[in-house]
Parts: structure tokens; sequence; C-alpha cells
């Protein structure tokens, strides 16, 4: 691709140099340190040439729906896999995946009133950033895990090095579950009574199903009115599909940057790897590589906040990634923990409340409550994430400000991984059904009940 004839939208894109590989000339942190980079140059190459697995219209799409959830008229639910993984992809698992974002949907529908945002953490989330390049184990070091877009999870010399062919398996894996959701999403299996049935079905099987049941029926009774009124849920295509969109965390900026594209039309450049990214907390520096590149794509950004965020760095990210304040444009991800919540997210919403700053504030209640039990595994508690949930609900109302969204490390899987909930998932349980490739998610019963409790939660502030 070509960019030197290329006209950028000065609407958009700030006037101060940035190019498709400005990010290049930047310090970065978190990548792979690839063997032979050639290779790497051969396969950035043949990204670019590769079809994009998301448009330009869907992604002004989501930006529209995103600029309701800044001002309080619509809720953003962002959940999937720490880090997506090759072994386990297959029809089922994306079902089950699906099925419970579904569910949990058309509670936070009910609880918040409004329409919810449907995002994944799906089709792209394959790479994961490390506290450190290295890991040891009985003396042999060899480089840590990045997800399986970069290496290997076996301890072995020829896993673990990095591999630029995994980028091409990541891409198309991603096609592939982009083009099963969608036919999911658009084929009624999504329909508001089927949900129904689903949700009815998990009140039944789970231990507090007496304490949701109430909350379903009000649902059920809702379709109950719709249909005496002569409205078909199952026949009108807005309450019978659902609209899907994908995100994952923009790491490898030489994956992202190949899968980007220019729009004849916008005049103007999206990332065609996924409907919407974030940065990391540790990757959110303003003078670093990902800042930059993100500064110049349209697509929506979101951004890690967590306790060592300044005001002075807060307020300088919406300068450069959101400079004509467009809402829906950016969205800021607290992940304080449940214990520092309230002592540092006040004053970064005071700050952009009164500089007038249209984001959305969402909540991830869990990279901040990760905790190692006794017998080694790294797990969390749904207690702190429902505790970190709650507080941040609480401080938006007492700001007079929109929290307008969750986002969640989860699966459609029965596993065992975080501690609590109606299931009472014990230490000793963690070992029956571990299977994460990185972080400890919630499971589909926690995802549920999780988000009945959020329902209930929203219900009584609205």
């Amino acid at each position: 691709m070509t960019h030197a004839t290329e006209k950028a939208s000065t609407a958009t894109i700030p006037s101060s140099g940035w190019a498709l590989e400005s990010w290049r000339n930047k310090p970065i942190k978190q990548q792979p340190s690839y063997p032979d980079a050639a290779k790497v140059s051969t396969v950035e190459k043949t990204l670019g040439t590769v079809p994009p697995l998301v448009s330009p219209e869907e992604v002004r799409q989501l930006k529209k729906e995103l600029a309701r959830a800044a001002h309080g008229e619509a809720f953003l639910l962002q959940g999937g896999d720490c880090a997506e993984s090759f072994a386990e992809f297959n029809e089922l698992n994306l079902r089950r995946y699906f099925r419970v974002l579904i569910q949990m949907t058309i509670a936070l529908m009910y609880g918040a009133g409004s329409p919810v945002v449907k995002v994944g953490r799906i089709a792209g989330q394959f790479a994961k950033p490390r506290s450190e390049a290295m890991e040891t184990i009985n003396g042999c070091e060899l480089p840590s895990y990045r997800g399986d877009m970069v290496n290997g999870m076996d301890f072995e010399a020829n896993a673990r090095m990095p591999d630029p062919e995994r980028l091409l398996s990541g891409y198309y894996q991603s096609a592939a579950t982009l083009n099963f959701l969608r036919s999911l999403a658009r084929s009624g299996y999504a329909a508001l009574p089927r949900v129904a049935k689903w949700n009815m079905d998990f009140v039944g099987a789970s231990p507090q199903g007496k304490h949701f049941h109430e909350t379903v029926n009000r649902i059920n009774d809702c379709l109950a009115f719709m249909n005496a009124t002569g409205l078909n849920p199952e026949a009108e295509e807005e309450l019978s599909e659902a609209r899907f969109y994908t995100s994952h965390e923009a790491l490898l900026l030489n994956y992202d940057a190949a899968l980007t594209r220019f729009d004849k039309e916008s005049e103007q450049h999206y990332i065609g790897s996924a409907h919407m990214v974030w940065i990391g907390d540790r990757t959110r520096n303003p003078e670093e590589a990902h800042v930059e590149f993100l500064r110049g794509v349209m697509n929506p950004i979101g951004c890690k906040v967590g306790p060592s965020m300044t005001k002075d760095d807060l307020i300088r990210l919406c300068d450069i990634l959101n400079p004509n304040n467009e809402a829906g444009r950016l969205t800021f991800i607290s992940r304080m923990g449940a214990e520092k919540v309230e002592q540092y997210l006040p004053p970064l919403v005071r700050l952009l409340k009164e500089e007038g700053r249209d984001v959305v504030w969402s909540c991830d209640p869990m990279h901040g409550n990760t905790i190692k039990s006794p017998n080694g595994y790294k797990t969390r508690k749904f207690t702190d994430i429902l505790a970190e949930v709650r507080k941040f609900f609480a401080i938006h109302h007492a700001e007079g400000t929109h929290g307008r969204g969750v986002h969640f490390e989860m699966t459609g899987q029965d596993v065992t991984e975080c501690l609590g909930g109606a299931q009472a998932i014990s230490e000793l349980d963690l070992s029956n059904r571990y299977h994460t490739h990185c972080d400890p998610r919630l499971n589909a019963s926690q995802s549920l009940e999780l988000a009945f409790l959020i329902a209930e939660l929203l219900r009584k502030r609205t």
C-alpha cells in the first residue's frame, strides 16, 4: 500500500505527521523478539494483501452505538477469552460463548433500560503482555508465552520461539470465527424468545435460581406484552437478530498495521482486524508506538486505566487519541482493583467531567483482582469482581457521570478458574477444569450470575 498521495482527513487525524508506519520510529514495549526479520517482513506483506475482517461501515456503526453509551443511552458489554487458543477452536466452544454473551445482554438490557452494545474479546485476541520477557523453570530459561499468535505454551525451546507464521494462523482462525458468529447473530439464534428460554433454564439449574427468578419473570412478562400487542419478536428483524462486534488488544502492531486499509470514501484509515481495539495499561505511554499508531486510525479505541494513571496522562491521551472530542471514539476501561477503585477512579472521572470530555467509561473488574492461590493457580474471587463493579457504578452515580460498560474475561465453558459464585468454586476445585492459556476466566454460570446481579444494580439506579 502507498500512503504518500493519500489525503488524510484533517478533521480527525492530527496534523503532526502521522503515517501508517510512523509507529515504527517510536519506542515500543511487549513485542516478541523474532529470530528471522526477513520472514516477519514476508508475513506482513502477505497480511497486507488479504481481505480485511471488518468493514469501515461496520466500524462507523459501532462508533455511533458507543456514542450513545457515552451519553448514557446505551450500555457496553465487552467480553471473551483472556487469550484465544488455536487448540480450543471449535464450533461448540464458539456456540457456547455466543449463547452466554447473548444471555448476559438480555439481563443487562433489562437492568440498564437501554440497548446493549455487544463487543467480543474474540477473533483476534491471541496475544498477551507479560510481566517478564523470560520464564525460568528448573534452571531452564525460555521466552515467556505471549499467546498463540506469537509462540506456544509448551515449555520447550522450539515451542517458545516466536514464529511470525502464527500471525497468519491467527488471521485465518479469526476469519472463520467471525464468519460463524455472524451466522449465529443473523440466523435467529439470538431471538428474544429463545434467549428467554435459556435464561429460564439457567434459573432452574442455578443454586441462586430463586434470587434471579423475579428478574427473568419480568423479562418474560415484557415479551408476553409484546406478543399481546401483535408484535412477534421472532418476526421482527431488530428483535430476532443481534448486532455483534469484535475487539482485541492492539498489542502486535505489525499485525494490526498490516491489516489497516485506506477507505477512499471517507479518506481515512481503518484497522481491518477488528471493529474496536484497546491499549493495555502497560502500553499506553503517550510517547510510545501503540498510542502513535492508534491516533491515526478511525476505529473506536479503548484504553485501560489502572492505578498508575495520572491526570496529566489521562488528558494527554484524550488530546492525542480523540482531539475533536468525538463521542464513541474513546472508551476508558477502569481496572483498578476492588481495594483501590474508590481511591483512584473518582479524581479521574471528575477531571474528564470538568473538562467536558465525551468518553465511555467501562469497568474491567478482572485484571486488578488477580491473586495466586496457595496451590499455585492464578485466580480471581467472584466477590472481588462484583465488589469492584458495584463501586464503579456507585462512583459514577456520586459524580453524576455515565458509567455505562463492563469488560469481562469469560467463557461459555464450564471451567474452574475463578473462585466463588453460586457454584462455590473453592481453591481445591481449581485443578478440575483449569484450561486458560493465560488469565483466569469467569465460566458460563459465573458470567450469567454476574450479569443478573449487575442488572439488579442498574435497575435500582434507573
